[in-house]
């Protein structure tokens, strides 16, 4: 919903129309809650059409909500929580070619669920402080360091858990670190 909204839970939104790429899905929970609406699919972007008054609210897949947030959206309520799982027959693990298939989706997977909470850092460092900004990172094994067209410049870089960064970026400044960037993560292997 816009966060200025009258509407502030599912039942409020009685007679009106909901964008969705669940359509089976929203009209299944609002049948179940007794509540008539009118549900449309939705062509990509839905949380845009609240703002353009296409739709009075949107039910929308999200992991962290923060598209729906950088719309002026909040979530009124999540209708389903749910789990990437992956699920192969015996017969399938037993042919070669598909358990190695089956096994690479699964580590690209991994990679990809691993990758959510980490992100990556790189920030250069004179040679001098190094020793003070290595110390103060945690990585994966060890941070890479890479010589700059500068003499006496190092680049450096980690993959941090995102958690961190916030309360790590002000340390790393103060020990010396510059032209920090902080990037998002695909895949961690």
């Amino acid at each position: 919903m816009p966060k200025n909204s009258p509407y502030r839970k599912p039942a409020d939104l009685a007679g009106k129309r909901i964008a969705t790429e669940l359509v089976g899905f929203t009209k299944r929970y609002f049948d179940k809650l007794g509540v008539e609406v009118s549900v449309e699919f939705s062509w990509g972007a839905t949380e845009a059409k609240v703002a353009a008054g296409m739709c009075d609210a949107i039910v929308e897949v999200t992991e962290t909500g923060s598209t729906l947030r950088a719309n002026g959206l909040e979530i009124i309520e999540d209708l389903m929580e749910s789990n990437p799982q992956l699920i192969a027959n015996r017969s399938a693990l037993e042919d070669g070619e598909k358990r190695a298939k089956i096994e690479q989706v699964s580590l690209l997977m991994k990679g990809a669920l691993r990758a959510e909470a980490q992100v990556g850092l790189k920030m250069n460092v004179r040679r001098d402080n190094v020793d003070a900004v290595i110390g103060l990172l945690p990585s994966l094994t060890a941070p890479t360091l890479a010589n700059l067209y500068e003499e006496g410049w190092v680049s450096v870089e980690s993959v941090i858990e995102e958690a961190i960064v916030r309360d790590l970026i002000p340390r790393l400044v103060a020990a010396g670190a510059e032209g920090i960037v902080e990037y998002p993560l695909n895949k961690v292997l």
